[in-house]
């Protein structure tokens, strides 16, 4: 199918403007802005594989108080891990500090089994605890007094204010039949990773074939996030995104290597094309490159030869 919206296109940051100085933050976000990119993504984990972390809602919040510009993606989010009450007034105050630039990912995690079990959440109810939790921060959101008793959580005469204005998108992440349910009951879309684009399309349809036999909105705000190796030499980009994702997954490349491409920002922008055919409304690169700003410069490649008439 043709795309019917304006595709967005963004780059990932991921733990750097935690960890860079302000000018190098500012410099780097500048740059991002000044290209033409349209919004950055931060991740969140609280201890993943040994301790590697970001804290997702201060990244987002960093980088919105820092460029202007730029949309900020909480890619994805580990909701499970959190109380909704807590998660609410973030995204209160975040709305508050920058109306209409945040977007919230959720996905069920569990990757590695201990950053869950060390957060006092046993692994086998995380699906249940975001379902109950996705409910309360849509109430939570709009600024009512809520009452609630669930399986794993009591609110009573509970509000977040200033309601969300306006209210924060939530792009729902993971591939089982569940992410499909919860698109449709909680989600402005859906936030996928790792996946064909012949699948995206079939995931896209599935999502909108339910909402409608459910008599409900259709999602349509669909991400797709990808890690890719930008360089001139398509051997250098292969070799440089296969180190970061084995450093940070623990796993051989070739389990990854079908699903992210490496090469010229011309060969990534054609292994996404189809993506944006089949339903994407956002595009979010997770670059690697010889340097960064080779990185964003080819993530404004990659956009230019997406969107150009």
């Amino acid at each position: 199918m043709a795309p019917t919206h304006a595709l967005a296109v963004g780059t990932s940051v991921h733990d750097q403007v935690l960890s860079v100085t302000p000018d190098e933050r500012r410099a780097l976000l500048g740059r991002i802005a000044d290209v033409g990119i349209d919004h950055v993504v931060v991740a969140d984990h609280v201890s993943f594989h040994g301790g590697t972390g970001f804290d997702g809602m201060l990244g987002a919040a960093t980088a919105l108080a820092t460029e202007d510009r730029l949309s900020v993606l909480i890619g994805v989010y580990q909701l499970a891990l959190r109380h909704p009450m807590t998660v609410a007034r973030s995204l209160a105050s975040l709305s508050s500090l920058a109306p209409g630039r945040l977007i919230l990912g959720v996905g069920v995690g569990g990757e590695d089994r201990s950053e869950v079990t060390n957060c006092g959440v046993d692994p086998a109810t995380r699906g249940r605890r975001i379902d109950e939790s996705l409910g309360l921060l849509r109430r939570l959101g709009t600024g009512e007094v809520v009452d609630h008793v669930g399986e794993f959580f009591k609110i009573a005469a509970g509000a977040v204010l200033p309601a969300q204005t306006p209210e924060v998108p939530i792009l729902i992440g993971g591939k089982s039949d569940a992410t499909v349910r919860r698109t449709v009951e909680h989600g402005d879309g859906w936030l996928a990773m790792f996946v064909s684009a012949r699948r995206f399309a079939e995931f896209v349809g599935l999502i909108t074939e339910r909402a409608i036999a459910a008599d409900k909105p259709v999602p349509t705000r669909h991400g797709f996030e990808v890690w890719c190796g930008l360089a001139d030499d398509p051997s250098v980009a292969r070799e440089l995104v296969a180190a970061k994702m084995q450093a940070l997954y623990k796993l051989p490349f070739d389990k990854f290597e079908r699903l992210c491409p490496a090469g010229t920002p011309k060969q990534v922008a054609d292994f996404l094309r189809p993506y944006v055919e089949a339903g994407a409304h956002s595009l979010t690169l997770v670059p690697c490159s010889p340097s960064w700003q080779a990185g964003v410069d080819a993530v404004a490649e990659v956009r230019a030869l997406l969107t150009k008439g």
